[in-house]
């Protein structure tokens, strides 16, 4: 049985659509992470599930049973917040029990649970301290157990490691990674970080515009973007989207022309391009490197990593382009560089903006 269905999901504000006609169905156990810039509906999403909010049209049906037209407190969720909320005046172990106690649990039961809670998440010494005495990830992890002790059977992380600095938001998110494979419930994340979604996620719901624009694993959503938006969303840098001509010819993969005359061998096939039409070519920067021979573009920008260089160019036309180079790179700006195409990596997309991508892969 599925564990959460979403079911034609609309949703305005005034006059303003939000959500237009979303669906989806969350597995058993199922990490999902919901992607997408500000404005695009996720957090809406997530409390229209929770009950905080109400859908103007469609259902939610968790386990079987229809939650949607329930309270929060009786759907069988519990939702950690972006901005923690606890209560400043209570200890730790007072903010986990508090809606357990509202709930009429059995004080033995509410103990168990917050140690078996606390267990998990390694924060037995802080028990019996209130939030101001708390570093950041101390809080968000007290957030969490605040949830975890309520046994939802569906989790629900709103811009969970939002507030957290660069180091900690990285041992964080490797602490959700590990309570993942213990928790017994599905969960949702929203975030607008694609790392966070790569990194922890069994599958990505990427959503723009009001709607899902695409679901799937996440190296399946950075191989095979089912669109522009999801192409240049997903991956850092973004892919290079550069317009293109078809060559004409028998062969079984398409050879594209770039405004600069470079000519990229791809292995899309013919057959699935739409007849006509205006096409681009998506190429990440892993695919663009800099070589000895091939197309000649002038150096904007070279950004150094460490293990590799990353090289903002332009090609003669103008066209912008990112490669990589070895991280000892001597590229400087204003220098010319010749870049080598992976043509059997690239992507292409319709006057629409639908992708088309290489055969069997």
């Amino acid at each position: 049985m599925a564990s959460l269905e979403l079911k034609g999901i609309r949703k305005s504000f005034g006059s303003t659509p939000v959500l237009d006609d979303v669906s989806l169905t969350l597995e058993s156990r199922e990490f999902i992470a919901f992607l997408g810039p500000s404005g695009s509906g996720k957090s809406t999403l997530l409390r229209i599930i929770a009950g905080l909010e109400s859908a103007d049209a469609g259902e939610v049906w968790l386990e079987g049973r229809r939650i949607d037209q329930l309270p929060p407190g009786d759907r069988g969720v519990a939702m950690v917040f972006q901005h923690y909320a606890l209560y400043p005046h209570m200890s730790v172990r007072q903010n986990m029990a508090f809606g357990l106690r509202n709930a009429r649990v059995p004080s033995e039961e509410i103990d168990r649970r917050i140690a078996d809670a606390a267990a998990v998440l390694e924060i037995e010494p802080l028990l019996e301290r209130k939030p101001a005495q708390l570093s950041g990830g101390q809080r968000q992890r007290v957030a969490i157990g605040r949830a975890l002790v309520k046994e939802p059977k569906l989790f629900l992380l709103d811009e969970p490691l939002s507030n957290l600095d660069a180091a900690l938001r990285l041992r964080t998110r490797v602490e959700l990674a590990q309570l993942k494979q213990r928790v017994d419930a599905a969960v949702i994340m929203v975030t607008h970080d694609q790392a966070e979604a790569m990194t922890l996620a069994d599958r990505i719901v990427v959503m723009n515009d009001r709607r899902i624009q695409q679901v799937g694993p996440p190296m399946e959503i950075y191989r095979r973007p089912a669109n522009t938006f999801v192409a240049q969303f997903v991956g850092s840098p973004a892919m290079t989207l550069a317009p293109a001509s078809l060559v004409e010819g028998d062969g079984e993969f398409a050879v594209l022309e770039l405004g600069d005359g470079t000519l990229v061998e791809t292995r899309v096939p013919r057959s699935v391009l739409p007849v006509g039409g205006a096409l681009r070519l998506g190429i990440r920067p892993e695919a663009v490197r800099v070589g000895t021979s091939g197309t000649k573009a002038k150096v904007d920008l070279v950004e150094r990593l460490g293990e590799r260089t990353l090289v903002y160019a332009r090609l003669a036309d103008g066209q912008p382009i990112t490669a990589e180079d070895s991280g000892n790179s001597s590229l400087k700006i204003g220098d010319e560089v010749t870049l080598e195409f992976d043509g059997a990596a690239a992507h292409l997309f319709d006057a629409e903006g639908n992708g088309y991508h290489r055969a069997g892969s």
